[in-house]
């Protein structure tokens, strides 16, 4: 038992080599690339869910939602129990998690245990995310600590952009099972890569009674606003209860404000974000996110009659320019550029792609250039975003600030799948949702924007520029 819970140490031909630090931001974009293949692959699956399950979009879309509120509940607990534990002991045993998680998910018998399943998998998927930034920024020197992120954002758009070609494969041929047994492959090499080349945790958080009301209030929170916007867009609740719901999310998130300033050992130090770099970060975050997973759920609805291979051809560009930006912009961009001008940078073209998507058509040809733009933006917004965030947090809180990043993204990632499906039902046609979306994911990259002339403005700390 005490094996099981100690963290392996690395072979000392890894730990002693020039470039250990790089194999373990190897080995960390291992995990964002499974993660979000997984999150980009499942949006292929929408219509054949549906289908299979005689189950209306709003309904299906919760095989998705479900594990993504479930992330965003377990995330900064996961982020605080690794900073006690070890950020490698929890990486490992998440990716075991997820692992038979993903078998379970391609056995599921009815819709229900299928969300059941994905709730598990959240689990493993949490212990993985709260610790894949904190693993980068301190396994390497500070002074490549954009560059290391910008390789895991670049992983995670490599993810993104093989998601919706081989889901849209996937369903087409082999059936939508295989789009969550994908995952156990690489999950299992991914268990034996960390177990050799990630280092193990030296500077740990002192051990603090887990606060256990904290995170029923968040995951209250979440959960509430999520069900009300599915409620709105077509689940089958209650008018009334929409605004109910509503209540129950601004009262439980109150009462999470509350909690977490009086908490002797917070799920959230909200301390942290008295810094402008890291409120208006998070904020940055949110909004970067929910651009680029709401074109993830809306593309395959704008172009289901053409089929999901082809929905997945068209939907690959906005990760793949996201990827390109994400990788090359260390390179190209020179180096007096800092993290916030790159995000005000990155924001506005993310923002002017998004209000031409608005307008229409929905053809290949104008489609696929505009999302690839749109990825661009995002591709070099959010690492710096990121970036800043993580540099002005101590680093013995890595994990926890991490945890939060992803909190935030995963939010994000929620509501811009829940956003896109209230459109489309509120439009009553899939051309005025698309239009009507798109308005909404400019607004978000509009705001995106702003939080970055904001923590400029207050003087945000981070990385040098």
């Amino acid at each position: 038992m005490t094996r099981l819970l100690t963290e392996p140490p690395r072979p000392q031909a890894v730990r002693e080599h020039r470039n250990a630090p790089w194999f373990a931001v190897g080995s960390v974009c291992v995990g964002a690339f499974m993660g979000q293949l997984d999150a980009s692959i499942v949006t292929l699956a929408f219509p054949a869910l549906q289908k299979e399950f005689h189950a209306s979009l709003a309904a299906a879309q919760w095989v998705s939602l479900a594990y993504l509120l479930a992330l965003v509940g377990l995330l900064a607990g996961a982020g605080r129990l690794a900073d006690v534990a070890g950020r490698k002991l929890v990486y490992l045993y998440g990716f075991a998690v997820f692992t038979v998680a993903s078998v379970a998910c391609g056995f599921a018998p009815s819709l229900g245990l299928l969300v059941a399943f994905r709730v598990v998998q959240a689990a493993g998927a949490a212990m993985l995310q709260a610790n894949s930034v904190a693993l980068v920024v301190t396994s390497v020197p500070r002074a490549r600590m954009r560059a290391a992120l910008g390789m895991q954002a670049a992983a995670q758009a490599l993810g993104l952009a093989l998601g919706p070609t081989v889901g849209g494969l996937l369903v087409g041929s082999a059936g939508w099972r295989w789009v969550f047994w994908v995952n156990v492959p690489i999950g299992c090499a991914a268990v034996v890569v960390g177990r050799y080349l990630l280092p193990r945790t030296r500077e740990r958080a002192a051990a603090t009674r887990f606060d256990w009301p904290g995170l029923l209030l968040l995951a209250g929170a979440s959960t509430a606003v999520l069900f009300a916007v599915s409620g709105a867009s077509g689940l089958g609740l209650a008018s009334w209860s929409i605004g109910a719901l509503l209540v129950t999310a601004v009262a439980a998130t109150a009462g999470f404000a509350v909690r977490e300033r009086r908490a002797p050992s917070p799920l959230v130090d909200l301390s942290l974000l008295h810094a402008p770099a890291v409120s208006a970060g998070l904020a940055g975050a949110m909004c970067g996110y929910l651009v680029l997973f709401g074109p993830l759920a809306l593309i395959p609805q704008i172009l289901t009659a053409q089929g999901a291979a082809y929905a997945g051809l068209v939907l690959t560009a906005l990760p793949a320019g996201f990827a390109l930006a994400a990788l090359t912009a260390d390179r190209v961009l020179p180096k007096s550029l800092g993290n916030r001008r790159r995000c005000l940078l990155g924001g506005t073209v993310a923002a002017l792609s998004a209000a031409a998507l608005s307008t229409g058509p929905y053809g290949p040809g104008a489609t696929a250039p505009a999302l690839a733009l749109l990825g661009m933006g995002l591709g070099l917004f959010v690492p710096a975003n990121n970036a800043a965030i993580m540099g002005a947090i101590p680093r013995h809180l890595a994990a926890t600030a991490g945890g939060m990043v992803n909190m935030t993204r995963g939010a994000g990632t929620a509501l811009g799948i829940a956003s896109v499906t209230l459109a489309l039902h509120a439009s009553g046609s899939v051309a005025g949702g698309a239009r009507a979306a798109f308005a909404v994911l400019t607004a978000a990259a509009v705001l995106a924007t702003a939080t970055g002339l904001t923590a400029r403005a207050a003087g945000a700390p981070g990385p040098p520029a």
